[in-house]
This record gives C-alpha cells, structure tokens and sequence, in this order.
C-alpha cells in the first residue's frame, strides 16, 4: 500500500507513539482521581504533553492549553463558547465543515455571519477581509491552510489586524500543526485549534485547543474535574474549565512521544521533505494531459497536499483506480470543505487529494504520477471512443 491520505489522518507514525500507547495502557491510571502512583504518573504524562504543546505553539502556559477528542471537538466548544446573538463574525470559504457547521449554529442563533470568498486559485485577500469588518464584528474565524488546495492563509497578518481592530482571532490549525511553526504570540492567535492524528503524528482521539489568558470561553461540557467536587458549578481555571472527565491519556501519551519526535527530528526537516515530495509530485502531473490541477502550486508556503482531476470523471472513480489497480490510497469526493468546492466548480465531480507524510518515499511519488499519467491516458482514450 502506497498512502498519500495524510490529510485525513497520518497511518504512519513514529515507532516511540505505539510505544508509548502500549506502555500507557500497563501503568496510567486516572489523572488527578487521587495520590496513587498510577494516578500520579498519567497526571505527570498529560502535564508533559502541556509542556511539549506550549513548546510547539510558544503559548508560555502550559495550563492554556485544552486537550479534546480533536479539532472538531476544539471548534465547536471555541465557536459555541465565545459567541452570542448580536455579534458578527467573518470567516472564509476555505474553511472544513468543522468550522462551517458550528458557525451555521451560532447564525441560527442569532450570530451575523460574514464569509469572505476566494480567486479562482482559491486564494484569500486580506484587504477584502479588512474590509469586511463592522461595528459589532467580534472575531476572525480562519483555517491555516485549505485541507482541499493547501492554500495557506498569512496568519501574522490577519493576527495584526485583528488586534488592530480589536477583534478575537481563532485559527483552525489542522493541517499545519506539527509541519508549520506557529507562534500563538507573534500570530497574535487568541484561540488555537488542533488535532493530534494528522501532522502532529499522534494517535486519532487527540487533539485540543490554546487559550489566551483573560479570553473566556463558556465551556461546552461540565461534570466530574478531579479537583473543587463540593462545588455546584464545574471549576473555572483552566484547563479544567474547559475539560470534563477524564481525559484520553492513553491517546495524549502517544501525542507526547510523537511531539518528541518531531522535536527530535526537526520541524524545518519535516516540512522541507514532505513539500520536496508535494513538489515532485505536482512537477509530474501538471503537465499530464487532461489533468486539472487545483490551488496556488506556485507558492512555497503551503501545506503538502495536492488535488486534482482528471477531465470531467468523477473523483471517486478515479481514487478506486488508483487504490485497486495501483495500491496507492487517496482521498477522492468534497473532502468536507463544501464552499471551497463551489468557488472551484468541482461540487458534482469533487477532487482527487494526494496528501504527503515525512514518511512516504519519492518512489511512492514517481509510481503516483506514473499511476495518474496512466489513468489519465485510459480517461482519455474511453472519451474519445465515447465521442464515437
């Protein structure tokens, strides 16, 4: 099998991440239930991870950062606890349904909803964006980077105007988390959404969210904290505010072993070898006759992910090609990112999205782009005798 789905979830992870799952599921008991010493050390693993993730995002306090189940879950307890009917918000075309469907909520509840649309390589201007602000916009809600094209959007810059403005910034972080260095304090992020199964390398079920101080959030769940039990209300420090009961540590201790990774191994290397392998692979097909591909592939800065179509067959179509006859697994269909699809014109056809890992090879990417010239080759031929 040759996976070029990383977009969706990473299947290749580090050797220490199982490693550290398997010992987990051995020796940790319930963080903060108590003084034992399984209790104790899922408490010090789930703190370490804090530690390792502040690192990451340069967020100072470990105890702003908020473990969840994923960045969806991240989203909606950020969008559904900072919103209430009156303010308005701007937001993007690029973004996941992730963000989209939450915000959808908030407008059925009375939030005004702004969302900015793109050019036709799915880009954003900030000047519109700018301009899209009103008397009572409270917040930014944007994507680092389109899960669809990988158009990346200037974070420090939007980070900068909103400040200006007055305006919280919330960033959806799910496809650059772990290959793209983001600083919460330079970016001037007020909340930061991630996941832990995609670039971060960790187990699925991980994931979570920064908080700047003093940005409140009304928090989604309340029950059992560990800590304050006599007290009617769940406890308002964080980040057991924002956490009810108990936490998937055996998950996050797999996170901490591949944050590790990832320290060890560099970020600067992660990044530099998947967009080496992103750009052999769009340096392969681009040129391939009948093939469309899709986003600004003329910029470095993006995130390593490459969508296309070959002329006017379905996505689906073509992916089961390439999984049965060729082996090599991609995400075909409208990959949750509806909006962006419309701005493309690819809502009935969808796209094919090759998505790279650190650990994929360029003979995977030379056998992909032989797989596509191939396909492109049979496309085109059944066109012509169809045309007969």
């Amino acid at each position: 099998m040759i996976y070029m789905d990383n977009a969706a979830t990473t299947i290749h992870k580090p050797e220490e991440v199982r490693a550290a799952v398997m010992a987990a599921f051995d020796t940790m008991g319930n963080a903060g239930r108590g003084a034992s010493v399984p209790a104790l050390d899922a408490s010090r693993i789930i703190y370490g991870t804090r530690e390792k993730l502040a690192r990451l995002f340069h967020a100072g306090d470990p105890r702003r950062i908020v473990f969840t189940a994923n960045s969806t879950e991240s989203l909606n307890i950020a969008l559904k606890g900072l919103f209430s009917r009156g303010d308005h918000v701007i937001t993007t075309v690029l973004e996941h349904n992730s963000v989209l469907r939450p915000l959808y909520e908030c407008r059925e509840n009375g939030v005004e909803l702004t969302i900015l649309g793109c050019d036709g390589k799915g880009r954003i201007s900030c000047e519109e964006m700018e301009a899209a602000i009103q008397a009572d916009t409270k917040a930014v809600v944007c994507t680092h980077a389109s899960n669809l094209t990988g158009n990346m959007i200037e974070l420090e810059r939007v980070g900068a105007m909103a400040k200006r403005h007055g305006l919280l910034f919330v960033v959806d972080a799910s496809q650059t988390a772990g290959v793209w260095p983001i600083d919460v304090e330079k970016m001037q992020i007020d909340v930061l959404c991630f996941t832990g199964h995609k670039s971060l390398l960790g187990p699925q079920g991980t994931g979570g969210m920064y908080v700047r101080e003093g940005v409140y959030i009304r928090p989604l769940l309340s029950g059992g904290s560990g800590i304050d039990t006599y007290n009617e209300k769940h406890p308002a420090e964080m980040p057991t505010a924002l956490e009810a009961g108990t936490l998937n540590g055996h998950g996050i201790a797999g996170l901490g072993a591949a944050l590790s990774w990832i320290e060890k191994t560099g970020m600067d290397r992660i990044r530099q070898r998947e967009l080496s392998l992103m750009r052999r692979f769009y340096n392969g097909v681009f040129r391939i006759p009948g093939v469309t591909v899709y986003g600004d592939l003329e910029t470095e800065k993006r995130a390593p992910v490459v969508s296309l179509n070959i002329l006017d067959y379905d996505s689906s179509e073509v992916s089961d090609e390439l999984s049965t006859v060729y082996g090599i697994v991609t995400r075909p269909g409208a990959h949750c990112a509806p909006l962006m699809h419309r701005a493309l014109g690819t809502v009935e056809q969808g796209t094919v999205r090759f998505s790279f890992s650190f650990f994929n090879t360029e003979e995977e990417v030379d056998l992909a782009i032989e797989a596509v010239r191939e396909c492109s080759c049979t496309v085109r031929k059944q066109a012509t005798e169809n045309k007969r």
